[in-house]
């Protein structure tokens, strides 16, 4: 059998454990082409560019999206 522990854990410290275990929001910034929100260093899921650039043809995969299926 473990050892079972022999005085109950104060508030403190129990928080000072839990202190890494919070939840971060995705940091999101601004499409230059439709000005929608995106993750940083990726490209627009909206528009399918990335630094001005056209890099994705989200018309055509939407067209095989629906077409497959």
């Amino acid at each position: 059998m473990p050892p079972q522990p022999k005085k109950k854990t104060s508030k403190s410290r129990q928080g000072r454990r839990r202190a890494h275990l919070s939840l971060v929001a995705p940091h999101l910034v601004v499409c230059l082409q439709c000005r929608s929100p995106r993750p940083s260093h990726q490209v627009c899921p909206v528009c399918g560019t990335y630094r001005r650039r056209d890099v994705l043809n989200v018309a055509a995969r939407a067209a095989r999206r629906s077409g497959g299926q």
